[in-house]
């Protein structure tokens, strides 16, 4: 079915306000439909975005000719094209398998005590003030600190990758990204290569024990494995490994405190915390949608998708579907069945989803019991626009402020953000230091 509306509608900010409201228009239209706008057939139903995303006859390469991307673009593309999110089999369980020992629920386990001590270190630093920016100073530094930690990353190398993955994840989630900003996601990515390279061939610091860096040292050494392959899945890691857990932690929270009966329901039963942690992520997906393309000519839910055609597929709608999820609207941590698709379907299904789980109930936990009277502080939530990522760029709240660990009262101070020892990106318009331990440099 041809439809005058389009996807493209989510990129104006009063729609990211009404995003689900704005997708349930999209899927009462049809739950499959071709985007004159973008050039590609849009998907908002469960059943069709299920099912397409684990077809093997829709391929989940993004550029199957990488000549025709823009000049700008060109780079950044080629290096997604090495990730094992853009390949499909045999690349796709064979790269995966390269890191998957590292992302295992047992793996994200033993990461808890760190997870619990940065998410400490992150309240007590802001308890004496009664105010936070939920993203800036606990959703995005800890799952920072969390990847970084698993790649063995040196502390003061931290800001910088994590401004550089800030770029890069922009160019991703924006095809309508202008030149300017599409030659600075290359280079960004440039320069994470050349960290990550300079990182994982340094000699004069072996890796820490159990790291990512010591096993993709380890694979490096002792199979005829590409080391730019390597690279760019590492790459991908720093990325998604944050990214996607700051947006979550961020619209998690938004989602509660928007809802307070289902927070105070959290802090008297703790138990829910698995639920809830599912059902929030199905009603505010950090990532919104996937994106296919037909290998051949197919049917799809009753139409005809030609060959090379593009599908993108919105979870973030099929997440909303009533057909699934009775009353998809309201926040309920004790819905029955139903599988939610925030961390996708089939074999591309997210490899960091047991340690995005993790540190989300954590962290959650930790604002809900600590944090007495917490509530938004009266400025309105900020989104950044992307189609692929639903996220804040910030969110402020505001609480009882409590006597700190030395007796200390009420501080009315400004903060200055977390603990220094966790990581913050660099604000946007500054260059980031990029002078790493064994001395890789940028402009």
């Amino acid at each position: 079915m041809r439809t005058s509306s389009s996807l493209l509608r989510a990129f104006r900010p009063q729609v990211q306000e009404r995003l689900y409201d704005f997708y349930e228009e999209l899927r009462g239209a049809d739950d499959l439909f071709w985007d004159r706008h973008l050039d590609a057939w849009v998907a908002t139903g469960h059943a069709v975005v299920s099912s397409a995303a684990g077809d093997p006859r829709l391929s989940s390469v993004r550029y199957p000719d990488i000549a025709a991307v823009s000049e700008e673009l060109r780079p950044l593309a080629r290096v997604l094209s090495r990730q094992m999110l853009y390949s499909d089999a045999p690349d796709h369980p064979r790269l995966r398998a390269l890191i998957s020992r590292a992302f295992t629920p047992r793996a994200a386990a033993a990461l808890r005590a760190r997870i619990v001590e940065a998410v400490d270190r992150i309240i007590t630093h802001a308890a004496p003030t009664g105010r936070m920016d939920i993203v800036a100073d606990l959703a995005r530094p800890l799952p920072l600190t969390i990847i970084c930690d698993l790649l063995d990353v040196p502390q003061q190398d931290r800001p910088a990758l994590a401004a550089w993955s800030e770029r890069i994840a922009e160019a991703i989630g924006n095809s309508r990204l202008e030149a300017d900003g599409n030659r600075a996601a290359s280079q960004s990515m440039a320069d994470m290569l050349a960290y990550l390279r300079e990182l994982l061939t340094r000699h004069d610091t072996p890796p820490t024990p159990h790291t990512l860096r010591a096993l993709v040292t380890a694979q490096a050494q002792d199979t005829d494995q590409d080391f730019d392959e390597l690279l760019a899945n590492c790459a991908l890691l720093l990325i998604a490994g944050h990214e996607t857990t700051t947006h979550f932690i961020g619209n998690a929270t938004l989602a509660l405190l928007n809802h307070p009966h289902a927070a105070d329901q959290l802090r008297r039963r703790p138990d829910l915390m698995p639920a809830a942690v599912e059902e929030l992520l199905r009603y505010d997906a950090p990532v919104q949608l996937m994106l296919r393309r037909a290998r051949q000519d197919l049917d799809l839910a009753g139409r005809t998708i030609a060959e090379g055609q593009t599908v993108l597929l919105v979870t973030g709608a099929a997440n909303r579907d009533p057909a699934v999820f009775p009353d998809p609207h309201v926040l309920d941590f004790e819905r029955p069945g139903g599988r939610h698709m925030a961390f996708g379907h089939g074999p591309h299904f997210c490899l960091g989803a047991a340690l995005a789980r993790l540190e989300g109930a954590i962290a959650l936990e930790a604002l809900l019991t600590r944090f007495p009277g917490l509530r938004l502080d009266g400025t309105a939530p900020q989104w950044q626009r992307s189609l692929n990522f639903r996220g804040l760029t910030r969110l402020d709240v505001a609480f009882t402020p409590l006597v700190d660990e030395h007796g200390r009262g009420p501080q009315h101070l400004p903060t200055d953000g977390p603990p220094r020892d966790l990581s913050r990106a660099t604000p946007p318009g500054e260059c980031p230091a990029r002078t790493a331990t064994g001395g890789v440099t940028g402009g």
